[in-house]
């Protein structure tokens, strides 16, 4: 035996076989009818997501391997999110150490086959807490009693402090802001207080019921990155463009925007920031499908991907 498997070996029980299985996620999001929705397949609530193997050219052509042969969907845009290989989240019985590499694609609702092995969910089914559009959730009247208990059993004043003041910043407690962009630190924060159906699998007891949708494995936890970082994302790069038809409003740029962030955004401020950017431009046309006057169409104007100057579509989102 060389060095290097000594090295592996060691420490390891005789017989033991240490392996590790590389899965693809993909994090499909378009935006329907003012919802922002994810790609999902089978009966259960899943992620699109394939073992790499040897004959795909790299991580990401496997990945559009993947999704095309489970989904029929072709995928555009795609960028990866992050790697996660926790041990104890895997929902995996085997003995097995999984590594899943997970990236977030934007598409158009439109452009998938319409395959009876895939579906569009509301991301806000898995995610209720973080719709603001309509005000304060009331399922945080809900979560804020269970963090505080969380808090308060921890060992130790400086631990029960700790928990509180992550719970407060997380969820927007003790008149602290909303963030929006801590998706992925809420969701843990609930997994480590033991609130979400995935964190209990597999115990004795079963946490009350939340108005919510689990999913297999440690998929809502990647599709909390996937949310977190295109959050982040629309406010410094045009991403936001691949989710729209050619042509559109600029009222149907804005809901968009609203939905991804699940906040209200100011309208003139909205405007503004895209007039000035150069962001769109105009097609000469106009719709009466918004109901009221007719409303101007705009289109992406794509010479902004040449100019490094763009800073993507600011959200000057309204504060209560």
């Amino acid at each position: 035996m060389d060095d290097r498997a000594k090295r592996i070996s060691k420490g390891r029980p005789r017989g033991q076989v240490d392996t590790a299985k590389i899965d693809l996620t993909a994090v499909v999001v378009a935006v329907s009818d003012n919802e922002p929705c994810v790609l999902t397949i089978g009966q259960a609530d899943t992620l699109p997501s394939g073992p790499l193997a040897l004959e795909h050219r790299s991580l990401q052509s496997g990945l559009r391997a993947w999704v095309e042969e489970q989904t029929g969907h072709p995928l555009g845009y795609i960028e990866q999110l992050y790697t996660f290989a926790d041990r104890d989240r895997a929902g995996t019985e085997l003995e097995q150490r999984v590594i899943s590499i997970s990236y977030l694609a934007l598409t158009r609702k439109e452009h998938a086959s319409g395959s009876s092995k895939c579906g569009w969910q509301s991301w806000y089914q898995y995610f209720p807490w973080e719709d603001h559009r309509s005000g304060t959730p009331k399922l945080l009247d809900l979560l804020r009693p269970r963090l505080i208990e969380w808090a308060d059993g921890g060992s130790g004043a400086a631990t029960r402090r700790e928990r509180r003041q992550r719970a407060a910043i997380a969820f927007g407690f003790e008149d602290r802001d909303w963030n929006e962009e801590l998706t992925l630190q809420r969701y843990e924060l609930l997994y480590e207080a033991g609130v979400v159906e995935e964190a209990r699998r597999g115990g004795d007891v079963t946490p009350p019921p939340l108005p919510d949708k689990s999913m297999a494995a440690d998929h809502r936890r990647i599709l909390a990155t996937g949310i977190a970082r295109l959050r982040s994302k629309i406010k410094y790069r045009p991403v936001v463009f691949e989710l729209m038809p050619p042509v559109f409003t600029l009222l149907h740029l804005q809901r968009t925007v609203e939905a991804l962030a699940g906040r209200l955004i100011n309208k003139p401020n909205f405007r503004r920031l895209v007039e000035q950017q150069e962001l769109v431009e105009e097609t000469g046309e106009t719709t009466t499908d918004t109901g009221g006057r007719p409303a101007k169409l705009f289109r992406f104007r794509r010479a902004v991907l040449d100019d490094r100057a763009v800073v993507g579509t600011k959200l000057p989102l309204a504060r209560a």
